[in-house]
């Protein structure tokens, strides 16, 4: 399945004589039932197999190594991600086996909450191949970073040194071609920034963390879209969406309802689009000007980095500037009166269904003792409003909030199915998903020469460079109170406070970076304030985003420019482009679910007008 990645040799960390086998779990041949979890790499360091289970212990991962023989210590990288809530007790618990012998220390229920390396075991190793299993023992969560084996009785010399990069492998250089354009993130927004770049005739490159297509629109996280597309000003924006884009909405569905297939057919089939999938970007590289030549691109199951060089460059990974602004910066109505950083918050959706077998669900003693039968929801599905991490760090405790929504949801469903007072109805029913990927709305975003705000919206304050319009309310989430709630814990689920606006082209301005000259951005990190991004931040609307970034890329190209230059320069260039779109000229079905009315009492005809001829 995957090539085994050992890391054999001396480290000069320890005593000459010594022996020492780093193995990356993401590396094992066989990942069994246990998933690879890439979002946390910045914060903790490194990929890691996760045991998702949902409560059923999942298949063992296997590999096989090669050692010279003799006694080692063992060693694991792991976590107790329970013990934030409940110090003394873990879940995610499991064993190693070694060349079928099951070593007997438990592991994944050490620490208080932080990455650490726990001794496994002391075991005599034959010389040449041997194997290594991970064994799941609850299917909760356990979490493995990497193993080493080594002869040094004391390695902490080595096992506390930096996770990033001292243990990220070398790798053999790969002979990538210098691209025009390359966009990093695969989201719906990367998507079609990359195939509007490729068929005005760029050389692009798509770059995304994952194995599959789609970002918060995909089966691992199950966000459905939102928002109108194809609407003037430039009703042919939106074209390129709805080659891909699933049929049907709703969100926490069943993973066939989210198409993953069919967003990664149509990139795939794009003449000049070279995509990369499994590749994180935790770096770049300037130069004097402070341009962008590169984004260095680690692999998360190989290991090792990667230069992607380009001319110019697209973020839409979500994450750039954090927080709420200040009223007085802003003149915002509904502004705070200081800045601070609070954000809206990321969902772990579930949904459950009749079972396929044995529908009990196991009550744990680190599952919460507040969810009870006034406050716990019971319900078959954990829609947008399981929304954890409200007025934290999205990007510094993205684990901890990923990991307290799957603490919420896991409780939950254990009262439900065992205290619960009409808990017969839930007898026969079993929990079919949990999001393991956390649905994030917002983390840091980016400034760039036109920032939008409330007023700009509230206003109609069109700008001459007004691109896709945005069309959902100014939709703000807020943690319920504990009253609403009627539970006193840290909050799990949200309201939604919506503002309906008029159609508002956003500026085109928006859309690059005031700073790094050939830099665009398209997606939920794009130059608006908090307030804004509670109406620019839908799929649909970042789609079209996608769309216009590739055509001022285009034209960058054809003047040897930078974005800021489209605007000033070559403007009605980009009109041209907008008007006319790039979409592949055939029908598509229709997809214009999850959308809303707002101030335009004929927004509905506008759009039936601008998909005329296009759809099925």
């Amino acid at each position: 399945m995957k090539k085994s990645l050992l890391l054999l040799g001396f480290v000069a960390a320890l005593a000459a004589q010594a022996e020492t086998i780093f193995i990356e779990a993401e590396s094992f041949d066989d990942w069994g039932g246990w998933v690879n979890d890439t979002q946390f790499m910045d914060q903790m360091g490194s990929p890691y197999l996760l045991a998702h289970g949902m409560g059923k212990p999942v298949a063992d991962a296997r590999t096989k190594f090669v050692v010279a023989g003799g006694r080692y210590n063992v060693w694991v990288r792991t976590k107790n991600w329970t013990s934030f809530w409940h110090p003394d007790i873990g879940a995610g618990t499991f064993n190693l086996i070694i060349n079928g012998k099951k070593l007997p220390n438990l592991l994944g229920c050490q620490g208080k909450g932080e990455w650490l390396w726990v001794k496994a075991d002391d075991v005599t190793l034959k010389g040449g191949k041997n194997t290594l299993a991970l064994h799941d023992c609850d299917g909760f969560d356990g979490r493995v970073d990497a193993i080493v084996f080594t002869t040094e009785v004391n390695p902490f010399a080595f096992l506390n040194n930096p996770r990033r990069p001292s243990c990220v492998p070398a790798i053999k250089s790969l002979n990538f071609p210098r691209y025009d354009v390359v966009v990093v993130g695969g989201g719906v927004a990367g998507i079609c920034a990359a195939i509007s770049s490729a068929r005005l005739g760029l050389k692009t490159a798509l770059i995304h963390d994952r194995p599959v297509l789609g970002g918060n629109n995909s089966s691992e996280v199950r966000v459905h879209l939102g928002a109108y597309a194809n609407l003037p000003p430039y009703p042919r924006l939106g074209d390129v969406l709805a080659e891909f884009s699933p049929k049907s909405g709703g969100n926490a569905r069943e993973a066939s309802v989210y198409e993953d297939d069919l967003k990664m057919k149509v990139v795939k089939e794009t003449k000049g689009l070279d995509l990369y999938l499994n590749q994180h970007v935790n770096g770049v590289v300037t130069n004097s000007e402070g341009r962008i030549t590169a984004v260095v691109a680690q692999d998360t199951r190989k290991g090792g980095l990667q230069n992607f060089e380009g001319s110019w460059f697209v973020d839409c990974t979500g994450d750039g500037r954090m927080g709420r602004e200040a009223k007085s910066e802003t003149n915002e109505p509904d502004a705070p009166e200081k800045a601070d950083m609070i954000t809206m918050g990321a969902s772990v959706q579930w949904y459950a269904g009749k079972a396929d077998g044995d529908a009990a669900f196991p009550v744990r003693p680190w599952m919460l003792k507040t969810i009870n039968e006034q406050n716990c929801s019971p319900h078959l599905r954990g829609d947008w409003w399981w929304e954890a991490g409200l007025g934290r760090d999205q990007i510094a405790e993205g684990e901890y909030i990923r990991d307290y929504g799957l603490l919420v949801a896991f409780s939950n469903w254990a009262f439900v199915k065992n205290g619960y007072s009409k808990k017969a109805e839930f007898a026969d029913k079993e929990l079919k998903w949990v999001a393991y990927n956390a649905g994030r709305r917002e983390s840091r975003r980016l400034l760039g020469d036109f920032i939008l705000d409330q007023n700009h919206l509230r206003k109609k304050d069109f700008q001459l460079d007004g691109t896709c319009a945005t069309t959902w309310t100014i939709d703000l989430h807020l943690p319920k109170t504990a009253e609403e709630s009627k539970f006193e814990g840290e909050p799990y689920q949200s309201n939604s406070l919506n503002e309906k606006i008029w159609p508002y082209p956003v500026p085109y301005r928006c859309l690059y970076s005031r700073n790094v000259p050939n830099l665009f951005m398209a997606g939920r990190d794009i130059s608006v304030t908090h307030i804004a991004l509670g109406t620019t931040r839908l799929i649909r609307t970042h789609g079209m985003m996608g769309e216009v970034v590739g055509m001022a890329a285009s034209i960058c190209k054809k003047h040897g420019c930078n974005p800021r230059d489209v605007y000033t320069t070559h403007l009605d260039e980009l009109k041209e482009l907008m008007t006319k779109g790039v979409g592949d000229g055939k029908k598509h079905p229709r997809q214009d679910y999850n959308v809303q009315q707002s101030l335009d009492p004929d927004i509905r005809k506008h759009h039936e007008e601008s998909v005329k001829g296009r759809v099925e």
